[in-house]
């Protein structure tokens, strides 16, 4: 029986750099096997994010699965609070509380800078610690925090209301002061976990090894309690996700998908690659699963940190330690298979930060060899002609329902 197979690189997609001689991240790195399964697959581009919405994981990850996100998307936060075991009623909003850095000079709350979305990846054990600080000194009826991981955390509001607030990765190395859209209460709680915050003892010490200190909470990402169909359902297929993020294992409960957990795979450059690419080939070949779909977050964290060449690091990891070996050992297995590669977004270097521009994609299939393109990245798919514009509709070619 054939199996399907997404591998999903975060934020891979970019611009043209000087630094790289007017080349993108995925045109430097070296793809040695992404690019051969170039010569033989389909290239194209894809639009992920409805010209309408804002571009980001959440939307983005959800038109790749199938799921139309102008019509299933009610909000970020929940879609982790389904991860994290919150049992939200209908009434409730939940919000994404960030730990962030913002700097310490200026006096007022809303002088301040941001400097970094997420603390330094601040360890998940470093922050359950913070978190339980603000629980434990910013109290409030109706409002209640939720650990999770790293510096990816939940705020929950009884009988709220969903309003738009700005992510503080769109807003790095700016002043937040035209960004405190947040109501009163809201804004009010972000500055006392700064006063709670800032000198707390895991903040002096990540201060002492010159680590960037988690010294606010930042909220956004509201929603209300998702309601999503079966994946099984949908496409008569038993589906998996291997990912280290919140919102993706989220999509995955909401969906009826069953959550692979691997050692070692983390949101950063140091993810356990040959971990998931492992784990997914045992989950198609011995667990009985149709379709697998390997998430791998570190593209986009460093885009977001604007590193280039820790971003090319992160795409040839994910070309060398899973593409290639899952390649190898799907056909070693003589297992039919058809597998599809592609950002869910853009994140460019230069901007850290999302935007909603078409991505490119590779569709192998190990049983129809068709004449491809010298080598996989934004140029060889854009020269295809091929756009498809409703990101939705890209599933189906995967399952060859189109």
């Amino acid at each position: 029986m054939r199996k399907y197979i997404i591998i999903l690189c975060d934020g891979m997609a970019d611009e043209p750099l000087q630094l790289l001689d007017g080349k993108t991240p995925m045109e430097a790195a070296d793809t040695v096997h992404m690019n051969e399964l170039a010569k033989i697959s389909e290239l194209g581009m894809v639009r992920t994010i409805p010209q309408e919405m804002e571009p980001g994981s959440d939307t983005a990850n959800l038109s790749v699965l199938g799921y139309d996100p102008l019509i299933y998307y009610s909000g970020r936060s929940p879609l982790e609070a389904l991860s994290m075991g919150v049992d939200l009623s209908d009434t409730d909003v939940s919000f994404r509380c960030n730990l962030v850095t913002l700097s310490e000079e200026q006096k007022e709350y809303d002088e301040k800078i941001m400097l970094d979305h997420s603390a330094g990846e601040i360890t998940t054990e470093e922050a359950a610690i913070l978190i339980q600080a603000l629980k434990d000194e910013l109290s409030i009826t109706g409002y209640a925090f939720y650990s999770g991981v790293s510096y990816r955390h939940l705020l929950v509001q009884e009988q709220g209301e969903v309003i738009p607030l700005m992510p503080p990765h769109d807003i790095l190395d700016q002043e937040i002061s035209d960004y405190l859209t947040h109501p009163a209460i809201l804004r009010e709680m972000m500055e006392k976990s700064y006063d709670i915050l800032r000198d707390h003892p895991i903040n002096q010490e990540r201060r002492s090894r010159g680590l960037k200190s988690a010294n606010s909470a930042w909220f956004w990402g509201a929603g209300v309690k998702p309601t999503l169909p079966s994946f099984t359902e949908k496409y008569e297929k038993k589906g998996a996700m291997i990912s280290a993020v919140d919102l993706l294992k989220g999509i995955a409960v909401g969906s009826g998908m069953h959550n692979i957990d691997v050692v070692g795979v983390t949101g950063g450059l140091d993810n356990n690659y040959l971990g998931q690419g492992e784990a997914a080939v045992k989950a198609l070949v011995e667990d009985g699963f149709d379709f697998v779909y390997v998430h791998i977050e570190a593209p986009d964290e460093m885009g977001h940190q604007g590193n280039y060449k820790n971003k090319i690091k992160a795409i040839e990891n994910i070309d060398h330690m899973i593409v290639g070996p899952m390649v190898a050992e799907l056909s070693t297995a003589d297992v039919p298979f058809r597998m599809l590669v592609l950002p869910d977004h853009p994140t460019p270097v230069a901007l850290r930060t999302h935007t909603k521009n078409p991505v490119p994609y590779l569709l192998y299939d190990s049983e129809k060899k068709i004449r491809g393109s010298e080598k996989f990245d934004e140029k060889e798919a854009q020269k295809t002609g091929i756009l498809i514009e409703q990101g939705e509709e890209l599933i189906k070619k995967l399952f060859g329902l189109t």
